[in-house]
């Protein structure tokens, strides 16, 4: 809209200023007028645009903020599922010479250290004030 006012205002600006004679004074008054008002709507349209550019710097930071939400949620996950991963690929490889898995109790004992990584590392999540 701006490119479309903009050259109506120098061409009422040359035709005000411009002494030919074959435009009559009472003429050029109302010539004045219309430049004032074009004037009045670009510095609105300037007003506007600035306005449009803080709202919208305003509603990115938002989306930027939400998301960093559900990005430290999806981090606490992957950090609390990363080592229960990790453990849970080592014994799932087929070696012959494991001396745990002939143990009576590792099963058991391999969940309740799975359960402990998990209650430890939500805690310090906690603790960090990051849940």
């Amino acid at each position: 809209m701006k490119r479309s006012i903009s050259p109506l205002r120098e061409l009422l600006s040359t035709i005000q200023h411009a002494n030919t004679g074959l435009i009559q004074e009472k003429t050029l008054r109302y010539f004045g007028d219309i430049y004032d008002h074009v004037l009045r709507v670009t510095d609105s349209l300037d007003s506007y645009r600035e306005r449009i550019a803080v709202i919208q710097d305003v509603y990115l930071s938002s989306i930027s903020n939400r998301m960093n939400e559900t990005m430290k949620i999806l981090t606490i996950f992957a950090a609390i599922f990363i080592p229960l991963t990790f453990l849970a690929g080592i014994y799932g490889m087929n070696f012959e010479y494991m001396p745990e898995l002939k143990w009576r109790w590792a099963y058991p004992a391999l969940w309740l250290v799975f359960i402990a990584i998990s209650i430890g590392l939500v805690l310090y999540f906690k603790r960090k004030k990051w849940l």
